[in-house]
C-alpha cells in the first residue's frame, strides 16, 4: 500500500501530473485512487469526469482499477467537533457574548484542511487500494495541511485535563467559583477522539507508506519555492521522493524545418530551461528527477494523461515501482562521548534560516516562517543543549547531561 502526495506552486500542473500517474498505475493493474484536497476542483477536469455530483466520500469509478474522489465537505467533522462547539458557545455565553459571534468564534479552524485528512485516512484503511494518489493544493496550502495533524493533536492534548476524575468531582464547585460551565464528559471523549485520530494521521503521512512528489517547472521563481518546500517539509518529517519537472519545451534546433528561417523564441526558452534544469538537477541531488515535456495539445482525459505519463524523462523511485515502500531519513537520537546528538534532515537550510528554542520537555526548531514543536525523548528532557549546527542538509543538536537532574552512578 502506498500514497504518493503532489505538490507544487499554483499552475505548474501538479493536478494533471498526478492524475498521469494514477492513470499510468491503473493500466499496470494497481488498485488506484486519485483524490484532490485542492479548493481549485480541476481534477475531474483533467480526467474528464465528473466527480462534484458524488456523494461525500464515495470514489467515482473512472476506468478499470481507477477511481477518483474530490474532497469537497467538512461533514466528517460531524458530531464530535458538535460536541465541542455546543460546550464553547455555553461557556462564551456566559462572559455575554452575542449568540451570533460566539457561533462564528467556535467554528473549527481548518475545517476543510481536517476533513481531507480524516478522508485520506479513511480510504487508506478500506483497504480498497494499492495506491492512493493525492492532488494536493499549491504549497503553503500543502504545508499547512500536512503540519496539521501533529500541530491540533499537540493542542488538545494541553486541553485535556490531567486529571479526569479530580475534574468530574470539583465540577459543580468550579463551575459555581468561576461562573463559567466545565467540560463534560461527552466533551473530554470527543477532544481525545480527535486527538487519537489526528496521531493515527500523522503517523500515516510520516510512514514509510507515504511520500511527497514536488511537482515544478525550470524557472527560477518555481525553484526557488520548490526548494523552500523541500527544506520545511522535512522539518516537520515528510519524505520527498521525486521531483516532477513540468513543461519543458521541445529542442527547437532537433525540430528545425530545413530552410526555414531560426525559431529564436523557442531557442531562447530551451536556453533558459536548461539553466533551469541545470539548477534543479544541483538543488535536489540525491533525488530523482523526471522531466516532462510540453505536448502539442492540453493533456485531458485517460488517454493523454497516459501519452504524458509514457512521455516522461526519467527513472521515478525504485526503477517505476510505484508501490516500492519509501526511505525514510526522520528525526535520530544517538549516544556520543560527551552526551547525545539529535539529528533531524533540512535539506537546503542555512543557519542563518534557522531558530532554535528549549522549552521545557521541548524543542522548538523554526525555518523561516514554519515551526515545528519536538518533544524531546526523555533521556533529553533530563539534558540541556550545547550547541547546534546545519551542515550537509542535516540539523545537528548537541545535548549534554542537566548534572541537576541525571541520575549519578
Amino acid at each position: 500500500m502506498r500514497v504518493i502526495l503532489f505538490t507544487g506552486k499554483g499552475g505548474v500542473g501538479k493536478t494533471t501530473t498526478a492524475a498521469a500517474t494514477a492513470v499510468s498505475a491503473a493500466r499496470a493493474g494497481v488498485r488506484t485512487l486519485v483524490m484532490s484536497t485542492d479548493a481549485a476542483h480541476s481534477l475531474g477536469d483533467a480526467l474528464a469526469v465528473r466527480l462534484g455530483g458524488a456523494a461525500a466520500g464515495t470514489p467515482v469509478e473512472v476506468a478499470d482499477h481507477l477511481c477518483a474522489l474530490q474532497v469537497t465537505s467538512p461533514q466528517r467533522l460531524g458530531e464530535s467537533w458538535r460536541v465541542v462547539q455546543d460546550y464553547l458557545l455555553a461557556a462564551l455565553g456566559t462572559l455575554g457574548i452575542d449568540t451570533v459571534v460566539a457561533e462564528e468564534l467556535t467554528r473549527l479552524p481548518g475545517a476543510e484542511e481536517i476533513a481531507a485528512l480524516l478522508e485520506l485516512s479513511t480510504q487508506v484503511e478500506s483497504e480498497r487500494w494499492d495506491l492512493v494518489v493525492v492532488d494536493c493544493a499549491p504549497t503553503a496550502e500543502t504545508l499547512r495541511l500536512l503540519a496539521l495533524p501533529e500541530a491540533l493533536a499537540w493542542h488538545l492534548e494541553r486541553l485535556l485535563p490531567a486529571q479526569r476524575g479530580l475534574l468530574k468531582t470539583l465540577r459543580p464547585a468550579a463551575a459555581a467559583a468561576s461562573g463559567m460551565p466545565l467540560p463534560d464528559a461527552a466533551v473530554i471523549e470527543a477532544v481525545t477522539g480527535w486527538q487519537r485520530r489526528l496521531r493515527d494521521v500523522h503517523r500515516l503521512l510520516t510512514g514509510e507508506q507515504t511520500s511527497v512528489r514536488l511537482v515544478l517547472t525550470p524557472e527560477r521563481v518555481v525553484i526557488a519555492e520548490s526548494r523552500r518546500t523541500w527544506t520545511s517539509l522535512s522539518l516537520y518529517g515528510f519524505v520527498v521522493d521525486a521531483v516532477v519537472v513540468n513543461r519543458v519545451f521541445p529542442d527547437a534546433a532537433a525540430h528545425a524545418v530545413a530552410g526555414a528561417a531560426p525559431d529564436t523564441w523557442r531557442s531562447a526558452w530551451n536556453t533558459a530551461q536548461q539553466t533551469g534544469l541545470a539548477e534543479v538537477r544541483e538543488s535536489f541531488a540525491g533525488l530523482p528527477v523526471v522531466v516532462t515535456p510540453y505536448l502539442a495539445s492540453e493533456p485531458i482525459g485517460l488517454t493523454a494523461l497516459a501519452e504524458l505519463a509514457a512521455a516522461q524523462d526519467g527513472a521515478m523511485p525504485a526503477d517505476h515501482d510505484v508501490l516500492a515502500p519509501v526511505t525514510h531519513r526522520g528525526m535520530t537520537v544517538e549516544r556520543t562521548d560527551a552526551g547525545f546528538r539529535l539529528t533531524l534532515p533540512l535539506p537546503l537550510a542555512h543557519a542563518s534560516d534557522l531558530g532554535l528554542q528549549r522549552r521545557d520537555d521541548e524543542l522548538l526548531v523554526a525555518v523561516g516562517e514554519h515551526r515545528r514543536v519536538l518533544t524531546l525523548p526523555a533521556a533529553l528532557q533530563r539534558c540541556v543543549v550545547e550547541g547546534a549546527s546545519v551542515r550537509d542538509g542535516l540539523l545537528r543538536v548537541r545535548f549534554v547531561p542537566d548534572e541537576e537532574v541525571w541520575p549519578r552512578g
